[in-house]
């Protein structure tokens, strides 16, 4: 008998010609002990869903049941973890987790209940830490608390809400391995709702995408299911070497791509034009942005001496980039990876003219970089747009202004050419605070574009999005690339976002004193797509190099040169294997 099962769920907000249909008959069963990942991205339901399980929210038809039981409220035997951490500021680690168990526990003496709190803390390795404060933590340290206090409650099922969406690879990595480590001493059942795939991949025992309805108003349910059949512990690095592991990840990607285009073509058909001359039919940007983005300089177009970062601290200098040198040609995509805390920003920011640069210095195009200007253009986390503006005047506010010679006819053409290319043609006199977040994303692309920069600098442009969104933003942008061959450098944590990206990655050593750890260069046709990426014999070699030399530096490590070396001949070895094959 199933630990849990749901019945023909559904669950709408509203009413009347308001009413929206977020869930629709959602069936689900789920045997005790197993790890079930749902694939839930944005507007899909997936937090209604995990709040129905735990007992949060009613559904309007249908059942949940738990051990033959109807789910009628929140129990502790259904430990809930959410995206935020929602830990109480004045209280120690401790004191969090042991709210839990005096409320579950209270019957119990305190001594035991005590045990409880510090048994969960150590099994989520935070014992060194137990009479710290949340402000004293990192983001994956108030995670781990979260999954502290649910375990305390000793449940019999564990709801996690996209429990590490919001940390850095790093610290997702470490803490998708101590979930596999509690899920295995444990055997707890657990439901995951994550929007990554690897991550569904590396723990779950089934993986259920929640699909959008191709109706409109329709709401989301369960798609097809995907078993997980490789066997544990799942290394991140070795199962690129694993058929199965690329067969199965493969069907999924492509799954889920066929979901976005059933999406965006939903959308599509359901748009309506707004009342606007439509922009003049060209083959590529206008002549004016054409003009403006010229250069005599091919090779050595962007180049780093020696560069250094050093902030004052009240314990004496602290030299956070140490050295950095490279050197970019015209033209050129790159990738820059490597640990949160490693200078990967930093090193963007002070290129881009926003951070001082301590010692050494950076030339773009022939000019020693000492202050910001128009030549860079900035694509960060978060778009920052001007809200009460429309998407055609945030993006016309800096073409007005690198463009003051051209006409005004010339300059809203490049704001309609851009805007056109990141599919925001329809919406181009939405207020941007009427933009989803992927919308907005789109609008500080185009803007980034029509600059007519002569270096294009991204610092982790999608991290805020979910995977289909970022892999159709991701789509977008080297649309656009493609067609303007901008030089760009890109901070990304990402590895299969570096490699789709760039011509080459470079990878930083830890910090404090980062520099270049190693740069690989990325052999791969363009134009690229993520389904060319899936299909290509040499993709998964890359991938493995990156994810070992990111697994080489984890814990504040310095590798040695030959063991970077060692790293670089594993992908040489396995490409001359596939080439032999072939």
């Amino acid at each position: 008998m199933p630990l849990l099962k749901i019945n023909g769920l559904s669950k709408a907000y509203g009413s009347d010609t308001n009413r929206n249909v977020v869930l629709r008959d959602v069936n689900l069963a789920v045997e005790e002990g197993e790890f079930v990942a749902i694939l839930g991205f944005s507007g899909t339901g997936k937090t209604t869903l995990i709040s129905a399980i735990a007992g949060l929210i009613a559904p309007d038809e249908g059942e949940i049941v738990f051990r033959d039981k109807p789910v009628m409220g929140p129990a502790p035997e259904r430990g809930v973890v959410f995206q935020n951490y929602s830990l109480l500021p004045w209280l120690t680690v401790a004191g969090n987790v042991a709210l839990a168990v005096d409320q579950v526990f209270r019957r119990e003496k305190k001594t035991q209940r005590r045990a409880r709190v510090a048994g969960v803390i150590d099994m989520v390795g935070l014992s060194h830490a137990s009479e710290r404060r949340p402000a004293e933590l990192s983001g994956g340290m108030r995670q781990r608390v979260a999954v502290a206090r649910a375990l305390a409650m000793s449940p019999q099922m564990l709801l996690l809400d996209e429990p590490l969406s919001a940390l850095d690879a790093l610290t997702r990595a470490k803490l998708q391995d101590e979930i596999e480590r509690i899920w295995e001493a444990d055997k707890k059942t657990v439901i995951l709702i994550t929007n990554d795939v690897d991550e569904a991949i590396l723990l779950a025992d089934r993986i259920i995408p929640l699909d959008p309805s191709t109706l409109p108003g329709e709401g989301a349910t369960l798609g097809q299911e995907f078993k997980v059949d490789l066997p544990r512990p799942r290394d991140r690095g070795a199962v690129n070497r694993d058929p199965a592991f690329k067969q199965l990840r493969g069907e999924i990607t492509r799954y889920l791509m066929q979901v976005g285009a059933n999406s965006a073509a939903l959308q599509e058909n359901d748009a309506v034009l707004p009342d606007v001359v439509p922009i003049r039919r060209r083959q590529g940007p206008p002549a004016a942005w054409a003009a403006a983005a010229k250069s005599p300089i091919e090779e050595r177009y962007v180049e780093f001496y020696d560069v250094s970062k050093v902030y004052p601290t009240p314990k004496g200098p602290l030299t956070v980039v140490d050295g950095f040198e490279l050197k970019m040609r015209q033209g050129e995509f790159v990738s820059l990876i490597g640990h949160s805390g490693c200078g990967k920003s930093t090193v963007l920011s002070m290129i881009a003219g926003l951070n001082e640069i301590s010692d050494g210095g950076i030339v773009l195009d022939g000019r020693e970089i000492d202050r910001a200007g128009p030549d860079r253009a900035v694509v960060f986390q978060a778009p920052s747009l001007m809200p009460w503006l429309s998407a055609r005047d945030n993006v016309g506010l800096g073409v007005d202004r690198v463009f003051p010679h051209a006409s005004r006819t010339e300059r809203n053409d490049i704001v309609e050419y851009y805007l056109a290319r990141v599919g925001l043609g329809d919406a181009m006199d939405k207020a941007a605070v009427e933009l989803s977040n992927g919308m907005k994303q789109r609008v500080g692309i185009a803007r980034a574009f029509a600059l007519s920069p002569k270096l294009l600098l991204l610092d982790e442009p999608f991290g805020m999005l979910d995977s289909l969104t970022r892999w159709e933003l991701q789509d977008v942008l080297m649309e656009v690339w493609q067609r303007t061959q901008v030089t760009a450098i890109c901070v990304t944590h990402d590895v299969d976002e570096a490699i789709l990206l760039a011509d080459r990655v470079v990878m930083m050593s830890n910090g404090p004193n980062a520099r270049v750890g190693n740069i690989m260069e990325v052999n791969l046709p363009r134009p690229r797509t993520r389904k060319d990426l899936l299909e290509h014999a040499d993709y998964y070699a890359y991938r493995e190099e990156l994810l070992e030399f990111l697994e080489a530096y984890e814990g504040g490590a310095n590798p040695t040169p030959e063991q970077i070396a060692s790293i670089q001949q594993k992908r040489t070895t396995r490409q001359r294997a596939v080439e032999a094959a072939e």
